[in-house]
């Protein structure tokens, strides 16, 4: 058996999977809001209440975020600043007594989605975060692809692809550019777009459910965002050429993606229009794919 956790701004999950992926346990606590210190204890305590529900000592795959430096061996990019500059694996592993297996929070969503979930049986699947910030990860043949700077897949601070002129420079980013992807299709960002164009103030997903009804202003904007995220993914498509693409994050919830964008992305993918064979999926285990990711990095 499993155990996977995903040690998440305010929460850590974990799961119990047994043989084909069957959850046998689940447990969620708070994540700390002290030390780093108190982060070690609460995931190695965590791991203790699960094996012990199970009656097995168990490999164990963590997501968490940011990446770990492979020059260094300590997290670097976490929006969790605390970890940033730790030993993370090394810690939990002296703790533990047993090696585990670490990856990055959107690479875990996308093993999970590529071993059990919506892009089952595709050999290269791109996962993607689209929600507080966008985030991605690549899988092949059902392993994450980290790359050499650990950062393969983060596609959410390249800049927009084909921008207009009304999309130059673009807004800035927390990471000092401008004009980054993550400006654009981050759920926050979807919401300031359509603030500053009717003065209206609804959430992401409350955008969509206007425009299915019928909201003009809405439909336009949404319009706009599956043009946007588009020409984002074909960029993904020009360079990874994946089977299947699968959404998660907040926004995979918006219907009107998995229609819209794979008819629009048709105009930027260096392919033959009508006959681009990638899928745009909507995840099958939601919110629950980087935890049964984390488990999935020891694959059966």
């Amino acid at each position: 058996m499993r155990i996977g956790i995903d040690l998440g701004g305010t929460k850590i999950e974990g799961v119990v999977l047994g043989p084909g992926g069957v959850e046998r346990e689940r447990l969620r606590i708070p994540t700390p809001a002290t030390s780093y210190e108190a982060d070690l204890e609460a995931i190695v305590g965590l791991i203790g209440r699960l094996e012990g529900s199970v009656g097995e000592r168990c490999k164990v795959g963590v997501a968490h975020p940011g990446a770990i430096s492979p020059a260094t061996g300590l997290v670097k990019n976490a929006n969790s600043t605390r970890l940033n500059g730790q030993p993370l694996k090394d810690d939990l592993e002296r703790h533990l007594g047993r090696e585990i297996r670490m990856a990055n929070d959107a690479n875990c969503f996308a093993v999970s989605e590529a071993s059990d979930g919506a892009a089952a049986g595709y050999p290269v699947v791109f996962g993607v975060i689209l929600g507080t910030g966008v985030g991605g990860g690549v899988v092949i043949d059902g392993k994450p692809l980290t790359g050499a700077q650990a950062i393969a897949g983060e596609w959410g601070h390249n800049p927009l692809p084909l921008p207009t002129d009304q999309e130059r420079p673009g807004p800035r980013c927390y990471c000092s550019r401008s004009g980054c992807i993550e400006t654009w299709l981050s759920g926050p960002s979807l919401q300031r777009q359509f603030e500053a164009r009717t003065g209206r103030r609804l959430r992401a997903t409350e955008i969509a459910e206007a425009a299915l009804a019928g909201d003009v202003q809405a439909g336009e904007q949404i319009e706009l965002y599956c043009d946007r995220l588009a020409r984002a993914l074909a960029g993904i498509v020009n360079v990874v050429d994946p089977h299947a693409i699968v959404l998660g994050g907040g926004l995979s919830r918006m219907p009107q993606l998995y229609g819209r964008v794979p008819e629009l992305w048709k105009r930027y993918v260096f392919s033959e229009p009508e006959h681009i064979a990638t899928r745009l999926l909507a995840p099958k285990h939601g919110d629950s794919s980087g935890v049964r990711g984390a488990a999935w990095l020891w694959p059966e």
